[in-house]
């Protein structure tokens, strides 16, 4: 998204852009976040996420800042190869070492309301770096964007050191008492979560034979291709097509669809727990999603349908925790199994995305993206299916399990 927000704010013109090279940037960043997962399949289960996660952070924040010294299309590429490496959704693994199965959407969707508030946070610092320092040390507003944003983030990686808690197998001893981490397990055995005994070869193959990791990767990959339009640039685009914005009103109005998606995810992730359960909160969300993509795949309405339509769209990624929980909670019987599944199905899913929008989402074809809110569309379709297929099988193999309890 900030990317977006720099390509409306000077990043074409300065570095002179052309042609698709907008989502060919959007693709080296999702390059560098797949690439970048493979070795935490290991990692995760060997170190302290209280260290590892801090030590990203700062990375992230080191190549975020030297983003605003690139002077052509190439050196901006390979920072945000380097920004997508260094950003990796820790939280998968984070949040289901410590939760219940019937509390970690709720938790999840808190910490997703925060990435949320990021992008929403992105927009107004884009705004006002527009407005107040464009030209200030002969510096493009854009680029002090990327300064403010470093100054921001490398401070917090460094406070993640003293405040993660880390996971109940390697808990950060300056955050948690040897008894918090002892109640911590206990009431996580009783829910039937497994401990972590370190990485283990068998737990791949146990992975492969598990019918529920390949379904809840077909889910994960219908996720990632139906939200495909957060991060399309659409809005912006469009807001920009239409000659009646200066460039700081511009970032304004693009933070309205990440504040509403913040309402969508609380609501999501909070009725999934206590009312709904996974596969409909995901229907809920995504049908939301829908309305927006078919007026968008439309277009020829009136521009009022537009402002809506477009601020459905953090309705597609409102039920990422909801579903990321999903899959924590049917593999807690064993932490290793659980975060491998857990980092294989993200870095295969996302990597869908690294070619999807090179077809369908092409720069020149904005801000209109028939093709793109098309097969966004008929992805989100897909996903809802999927879930309740997987809901369906996962009942009926309950339902086998415990009959057979009764027999014996």
């Amino acid at each position: 998204m900030v990317l977006d927000n720099a390509y409306v704010s000077g990043v074409k013109e300065d570095l002179n852009l052309q042609g698709n090279d907008l989502v060919q940037l959007q693709t080296m960043y999702t390059v560098g976040a797949v690439v970048g997962q493979i070795p935490f399949v290991y990692l995760f289960t060997k170190l302290p996420i209280s260290w590892l996660i801090p030590i990203l952070d700062i990375a992230w924040g080191v190549f975020t800042l030297l983003q605003f010294r690139a002077s052509s299309f190439g050196e901006l590429a390979a920072y945000r190869f380097l920004v997508g490496w260094f950003e990796l959704a820790f939280q998968l693994t984070c949040t289901g070492a410590w939760y219940r199965g019937d509390e970690i959407a709720r938790r999840g969707g808190c910490f997703y309301v925060g990435l949320t508030l990021g992008t929403l946070t992105a927009s107004l610092i884009q705004s006002g770096a527009s407005a107040r320092l464009d030209g200030v040390h002969g510096l493009a507003g854009w680029r002090w964007m990327y300064i403010v944003c470093a100054i921001i983030t490398i401070p917090i990686g460094i406070l993640g050191f003293f405040i993660l808690p880390g996971t109940p197998d390697k808990p950060n001893r300056m955050v948690l008492r040897r008894k918090d981490v002892d109640l911590a397990k206990s009431r996580l055995a009783r829910a039937g979560h497994g401990f972590n005994p370190g990485f283990q070869w068998r737990a791949v193959i146990n992975i492969a034979r598990n019918w529920k990791f390949w379904a809840m990767l077909l889910l994960d990959v219908f996720f990632w291709n139906g939200s495909l339009n957060t991060t399309a640039g659409g809005y912006l685009l469009w807001l920009k097509s239409l000659n009646r914005f200066s460039t700081a009103r511009l970032n304004e109005l693009s933070a309205i669809s990440p504040a509403l998606g913040m309402f969508y995810t609380l609501f999501i992730c909070f009725a999934s727990d206590l009312v709904l359960g996974p596969a409909w909160a995901i229907t809920v969300s995504h049908l939301w999603n829908i309305i927006g993509l078919v007026i968008l795949v439309v277009w020829n309405v009136p521009e009022s349908a537009k402002w809506f339509a477009f601020q459905t769209t953090y309705a597609a990624v409102a039920m990422s925790s909801v579903l990321y929980g999903w899959i924590n909670s049917e593999l807690r019987a064993s932490p290793v199994e659980r975060s491998l599944a857990l980092v294989i199905t993200n870095t295969i899913a996302q990597s869908t995305t690294v070619w999807t929008p090179l077809l369908v989402f092409k720069t020149v074809e904005g801000p209109r993206f028939t093709k793109g809110y098309s097969f966004t569309l008929a992805s989100a379709i897909c996903l809802i299916a999927t879930a309740h297929l997987i809901q369906y099988f996962l009942k009926r193999e309950r339902h086998v399990s415990h009959s057979s309890v009764r027999i014996e």
